[in-house]
């Protein structure tokens, strides 16, 4: 599984956990709705101003977000 496929899991588990629809999500980071879905299903890469920007709409630091797919990736390489 690629990093990017991993993000996208991480991104959709954090919006659902915080009961936010793609749609308000994507309003909340002036984002359009179809980014944000290309984004979960891993087909599409994020800049780093879109990690800062779905991050803060998520209460997560940037720096938590990436740390939860590093851990992801850990996991799934043991």
């Amino acid at each position: 599984m690629m990093v990017i496929e991993i993000f996208g899991k991480v991104l959709r588990e954090l919006r659902e956990a915080n009961n936010i629809s793609q749609e308000k999500l994507a309003e909340y980071c002036d984002l359009d709705r179809t980014y944000i879905s290309l984004l979960e299903r891993g087909l599409r890469q994020p800049t780093i101003t879109t990690i800062f920007k779905v991050s803060k709409a998520l209460n997560i630091s940037p720096s938590d977000f990436v740390l939860k797919v590093e851990l992801r990736i850990k996991e799934l390489s043991i």
